[in-house]
């Protein structure tokens, strides 16, 4: 018994000295109590996201993979460290203030990428009603010369890339950010789906202005459409752009041999990305596990998360052949209030789970167009191979169920029953999302931590100056609330934009008026007649009295702060220089 207990005893010892990175924190050495050491660098940094993938998730897909894989863990599975919060800053939400404990990709993205809370659905600024931006950790290594990366299965243009490298007010704003990833920033590859955004409505697309695809090509991006295209870009490509979607990549279930998988980006953009001898920040998204979640879509879910786990096996592969990569995992929310089991029954339905054969997003239109009750049951036996439909439930999915989501989320209702798993709606959920790490960053982000923390450990162990380009973002642009007039003017609220520049704001109370200066400048409004004069004379400048606040024409401010104050109408934003 002794020589056994001295041998485990000297194995501990062995394990004890491995880097924490190669077997996980529960085997790592703790430092000597009383003192302090700089994390290790790595010169690459890989985040991946999970878009909506909550605990369910994750083990919806375990169970999959252990049932029809003849795999009994994830390729994440062995590397994980911890949870994270998720909430996010008070703010409104279509017009209705919000608490921010169920966060969106907007606001959740934000603080994984610059370690700031804002508001659901502001892209990387201040929850302030004249906003200011917070530099992102691609950002930042862009700064210090490291090539930078952004991959994804939704939308480029979509919440959680475009936290890393654009600054909007309102998430919904795709074109503003697609121009931004072409004029502010230099993500070295961009590779998601988002065409439309980046098409003039003439080549049906959704920008007002012009196609941008050549301008990207004259700054040197080689611009590709399919798995074919990806696969010829070689190793020294530079910058690539590759647009697989008119809008989102399609999901696992439908795509054909022409849409590349996550895991086919992921490898090639790293491929890309490790030319640089200075290294690597890059984000990968698993972007359609949380649509498939909004749509209550089980079986895509599955898919979807493991069509993420294959990148992250990819990810994890490199960073251990490299030696000196970080990589960190987690997830922006939970999606859809996930349940393996329901109805008080304890059984799940596995060997179901592999049999339906298009996405419900797809199916929607044949469900859609269906005329009978047996035709909805003719449809949903070549989908899912079940012929049980009863004439309630098929009934049920003609009408839809009563959501945006119509027939598709009344068919997947149906399917989830079969399938014993449950939803709770078509929204996010609060609850804590799982983190996984290797490498230096996996020792600052272990336990329990909040999303914001992990852009914290990137910026460490990249070692690249958050705080410093921020604030050189924030010399640059504000992003203010603003309204437009009926005769096209913007006014912005004037207080809040003074603040913001510098400008005093006072009431007189015996003439009536809003005085704002600076230096020997003054404007005043008459808050009666809304009319403005400067320095003592008339002014033209416009002003609008609502509900109490004043709102003001940019010109005013210009006046005042004698800069050169130029708005942006595309990113809704003003130029501070």
């Amino acid at each position: 018994m002794k020589k056994v207990f001295k041998q485990l005893l000297v194995s501990g010892m062995a394990l004890s000295l491995l880097p924490a990175w190669n077997a996980g924190p529960a085997i790592a050495a703790d430092a000597p109590a009383g003192t302090a050491s700089a994390p290790a660098l790595s010169k690459n940094v890989i985040v991946l996201i999970g878009d909506g993938m909550g605990p369910a998730q994750v083990s919806a897909a375990r169970d999959y993979s252990r049932h029809f894989l003849n795999k009994n863990h994830l390729e994440l599975d062995s590397y994980y460290v911890g949870q994270a919060t998720t909430y996010a800053d008070r703010g409104e939400d279509g017009g209705v203030m919000v608490s921010g404990e169920v966060t969106d990709s907007a606001s959740a993205g934000t603080a994984f990428a610059t370690g700031h809370k804002t508001y659901n659905a502001g892209i990387s600024v201040s929850n302030e009603d004249v906003s200011k931006p917070f530099a992102s950790v691609i950002e930042a290594s862009e700064k210090i010369g490291k090539s930078t990366g952004l991959v994804t299965t939704a939308r480029i243009t979509h919440a959680t890339p475009a936290v890393y490298a654009s600054h909007v007010r309102n998430r919904d704003n795709e074109s503003a950010i697609a121009s931004q990833y072409l004029q502010d920033q230099d993500v070295d590859v961009l590779f998601g789906g988002g065409k439309q955004f980046f098409l003039s409505k003439e080549e049906k697309g959704k920008r007002t202005d012009k196609t941008i695809i050549p301008d990207f090509e004259a700054k040197g991006y080689k611009v590709v459409y399919d798995k074919q295209g990806l696969e010829s870009l070689g190793a020294g490509a530079g910058k690539a752009l590759g647009l697989f979607g008119s809008s989102h990549v399609d999901y696992v279930l439908d795509r054909d041999d022409t849409v590349p998988s996550l895991a086919d980006m992921t490898g090639k953009a790293i491929e890309i990305l490790a030319q640089n001898p200075k290294g690597f920040t890059m984000m990968i998204e698993g972007g359609r596990i949380d649509h498939a979640g909004h749509s209550n879509d089980f079986p895509s879910v599955v898919q979807e998360a493991l069509d993420f786990d294959a990148a992250v096996k990819v990810a994890m592969d490199f960073a251990k052949k490299d030696g000196n990569t970080s990589v960190v995992v987690t997830a922006d929310h939970e999606t859809g209030g996930l349940s393996l089991s329901r109805d008080g029954v304890y059984e799940i339905n596995v060997d179901a789970w592999d049999q339906e054969k298009q996405s419900s997003e797809i199916f929607a239109a044949k469900l859609k167009a269906a005329k009978s009750i047996e035709e909805i049951k003719r449809l949903v036996l070549e989908n899912t191979g079940f012929n049980d439909l009863t004439d309630d439930e098929a009934s049920y999915i003609m009408e839809g169920d009563g959501t945006s989501y119509a027939q598709e989320g009344a068919y997947n209702a149906v399917m989830a029953k079969r399938f014993m798993v449950g939803f709770t709606g078509h929204g996010h959920s609060a609850v804590d999302v799982g983190v996984w790490a290797y490498g230096p960053i996996a020792d600052l982000v272990k336990g329990q931590i909040d999303n914001t923390d992990i852009a914290k450990a990137i910026a460490k162990v990249a070692d690249v100056d958050l705080e410093g380009t921020t604030a050189e973002k924030q010399a640059e642009y504000v992003y203010p609330k603003f309204k437009v007039t009926r005769d096209g003017s913007v006014l912005y609220p004037a207080r809040a934009l003074s603040e913001a520049l510098g400008v005093q704001v006072a009431w007189d109370e015996a003439a009536k008026s809003v005085v704002l200066s600076k230096d020997a400048n003054q404007a005043a409004v008459n808050v009666e007649t809304s009319e403005v004069t400067y320095n003592g004379a008339p002014a033209g400048f416009q002003a609008n009295m609502d509900n109490g606040s004043l709102w003001l024409s940019l010109d005013a401010f210009k006046q005042l702060t004698r800069k050169p104050l130029t708005w942006d109408a595309l990113s809704e934003r003003i130029s501070l220089k």
